[in-house]
């Protein structure tokens, strides 16, 4: 007998509704679920995967222990008492701060995880808290604090209903949106031109969407703020803009003549794109009807990637297109981290209330920049890291200057992992603790839900129960947290699994019957978790709605157009500017921008085996006149070098990318000696994120930099 069971995929941001067909307790098929009113059927090449996900012969599934002998199994209060007495061990002769926690990407596609993880690192009460943040989205959030109150008022595209969608830095044909969670990109995006609209790329490359756009410009890497200060100088020289009532007058006079210093005629020279391009761009910008500007991680993880989210909401806010129908717009999900009333309510930021030991790199949001991670490490002293805990993360992989990183982990006191995989950085912990996969776990999107094109909610029930004798990762980290709470009031451990009276669905539970849509807050849909266990393929609570002031977090009810922590960046911006008009590039030295693949979207779907198929992705991409210049061949071996180390990879050349730059893709460099990733270590490649600069960051915000790393080519020698 073949039974249905429905859920959303969790590899990447997009929610696309599945249907799995499970018989025998083998899943025989995984489709898309065409009744799912958000993903419409859509599924994408990562969606089955979950299958292998599950099925992997390489996941871990029970303790493991990092003896003389190599691994061995223990049992989980063996494992979890050992790992408890040491961390406190470590915190009473060294401090609090010697510990430090970093979290991976996939932590937030797992809300269990989140919720009982980060009780654990609360009671840890270290500062030296990290996570993927600042390698990604950092910006966005800051800016979204500063401008509007709080970290998770982020602007939403409204691409049902826009007619002009200008892209800086996102390609979301790979990515299926980022920071804007919509399945069915591809033919959204399309629709768009059906209806009589377009969509415009700016970025280096020629990427996948770009190549489907109406119009796409190459941009020099980490100039996107300038292109987006001479947008803002047209709109107001030729009266393009529009009344806001939520924007106070000096704050627009400012922002005018702050954009003024930066016309289109003078910024051609740094960016590339002319200024007639960028006068036209801005003119058709205001005129349309719904226009929404978006950039993603290309100016994110920049050198000025603060400065570009703040450009990017005010080009937005002073054409009328903020929280309006067809511009940026915001969500009001079932479960609402906004609502300062809210049962779940989240802080609403924090900035440089503290800083990193060594640099004195702001927190935000009560995690450090994970760039300092290493050097917390390496660098002696009082508050020196001495243990790590990482969670679903690989950052030897995907933080900068990861062979420093290795360098810092593999001398370390002590070292845990909450992890199925044996990989480039899990393998240097003393214990691996593995969690169930996907299909073992319920899950409630707290994050993406947040971030969606429309109001949407569905409850993933397990398809499967884990072997015997497995955890959840909320049981693990409710079972840790607990232990550390006994040692530390002197109290005896038990010599049985510590069980936790509140589960994740509870408290959510208790958050959709509060919530917007739940009946204690008078809504006629009735939210709860009953009903959308009923409800397999999900509920639609409708299009994004105008919500502001309401929902506005200042104090005065009024967007900060220009906060004042951007304005002591932009003497930055114009010495940066002077520096590229003045400097002569050197014969050899280029670019280097990272790239992402619809089919790997992060490293640890690498073993994943029909997701590697076709031919080998981690090259380096660099433009013909440039490989000519070198005497580059086609899938030639190439040394890439910075200023922190070098690599090799085959050159694969091609007019997609500007010339005098070159890209990388992330996630790869899996040829370490004790990992076991059967399939990874196939494709094994090079990794980016070993020519990134742990030096290189955005210094207003903190996030890494890492597009527009200079870097010298040269053939590999005879």
């Amino acid at each position: 007998m073949v039974r249905q069971h429905y859920r959303s995929c969790t590899l990447c941001e997009a929610m696309c509704g599945l249907r799995l067909e499970i018989e025998d307790d083998v899943v025989v098929a995984i489709r898309g679920d065409k009744e799912d009113k958000f993903s419409r059927g859509h599924l994408c090449a990562k969606g089955p995967e979950l299958k292998n996900l599950y099925e992997d012969p390489d996941r871990l599934k029970f303790p493991l222990k990092r003896t003389e002998n190599g691994w061995e199994k223990v049992d989980w209060v063996t494992a979890l008492t050992d790992i408890a007495t040491k961390l406190v061990k470590i915190q009473n002769e060294y401090g609090n701060d010697s510990i430090a926690v970093y979290s991976g990407n996939p932590s937030v596609h797992n809300y269990g995880s989140m919720l009982f993880g980060q009780r654990f690192i609360g009671r840890l009460r270290t500062k030296n808290n990290y996570s993927a943040t600042s390698v990604d989205q950092l910006p966005h959030q800051l800016l979204s604090y500063w401008m509007f109150g709080h970290q998770l008022l982020v602007p939403i595209p409204d691409i049902d209903r826009t007619n002009f969608f200008l892209i800086l830095g996102g390609n979301p044909f790979a990515s299926n949106g980022s920071l804007m969670t919509v399945p069915d990109v591809k033919k959204r995006l399309k629709e768009i031109q059906e209806r009589g609209g377009k969509y415009v790329v700016i970025d280096p490359r020629k990427t996948e969407t770009a190549v489907h756009a109406d119009e796409h410009h190459f941009i020099l890497p980490g100039t996107d703020a300038f292109f987006l200060l001479s947008i803002i100088d047209v709109l107001f020289k030729k009266n393009l803009t529009k009344k806001n009532s939520l924007i106070k007058e000096e704050d627009l006079l400012k922002l005018k003549s702050i954009a003024a210093q930066y016309p289109a005629i003078e910024t051609e020279k740094l960016t590339g794109i002319s200024a007639e391009t960028v006068e036209r761009i801005a003119l058709e910008f205001s005129k349309a009807n719904g226009a929404v500007c978006y950039g993603r991680v290309g100016v994110s993880t920049q050198a000025f990637g603060a400065l570009c989210q703040w450009l990017i909401n005010s080009i937005n806010c002073i054409t009328g297109n903020m929280d309006s129908v067809g511009g940026a717009m915001f969500t009001l999900p079932a479960v609402d981290m906004i609502d300062p009333k809210g049962v779940m309510k989240s802080s609403p930021g924090s900035f440089h209330t503290y800083g990193s030991r060594v640099r004195d790199l702001p927190e935000f949001n009560e995690e450090l920049p994970v760039a300092a991670l290493a050097e917390e490490i390496l660098t002696p002293g009082q508050g020196q890291v001495k243990a790590l805990v990482t969670s679903a993360g690989n950052p030897i992989l995907s933080t900068p200057n990861g062979s420093q990183l290795e360098k810092a982990v593999s001398g370390l006191e002590f070292m845990v992992s909450v992890d199925f995989y044996l990989n480039e950085t899990t393998k240097h912990a003393h214990y691996i603790l593995p969690p169930s996969s996907a299909l073992e776990h319920d899950h409630y999107d707290l994050v993406f839900n947040v971030f969606a094109v429309r109001n949407t909610v569905r409850y993933n029930q397990p398809a499967f129960e884990p072997e015997e004798g497995m955890l959840h990762d909320w049981e693990i980290f409710s079972d840790l947290t607990k232990r550390i709470e006994l040692l530390k009031s002197e109290k005896p451990l038990p010599k049985e699994l510590i069980k936790t009276k509140i589960n994740p669905s509870a408290i959510i539970d208790h958050a959709l019957k509060s919530g917007p849509y739940g009946e204690k807050s008078g809504s006629s849909v009735g939210m709860s978790l009953e009903l959308l266990k009923n409800s397999p393929h999900g509920v639609d609570l409708g299009a994004l709605k105008p919500c502001f002031p309401e929902r506005l977090w200042t104090e005065d009810k009024m967007i900060r157009l220009v906060p004042k922590e951007v304005v002591s960046d932009l003497d930055r911006l114009a010495k940066y500017g002077q520096k590229l008009l003045e400097d002569k590039k050197e014969n050899g030295q280029f670019l280097l921008i990272g790239r992402r693949h619809l089919r790997n979207n992060n490293s640890w779907m690498h073993n994943l085996p029909k997701l590697m198929t076709g031919k080998d992705r981690c090259t380096l991409m660099i433009h013909p006149e440039d490989a000519n210049l070198l005497g580059i061949k086609e899938e030639e071996e190439v040394l890439i070098e910075s200023r922190v180390g070098g690599i090799r990879l085959p050159a694969e050349i091609t007019d997609e990318i500007m010339k005098g730059v070159v890209s990388i893709p992330h996630g790869f460099g899996h040829a370490k000696e004790g990992v076991s990733l059967q399939v990874a270590s196939k494709f094994a490649g090079s990794s980016i994120n070993d020519l990134t600069d742990d030096q290189v960051l955005d210094e207003l915000s903190g996030n890494a930099a890492f597009s527009g790393i200079p870097v010298s080519l040269s053939k590999r020698s005879a």
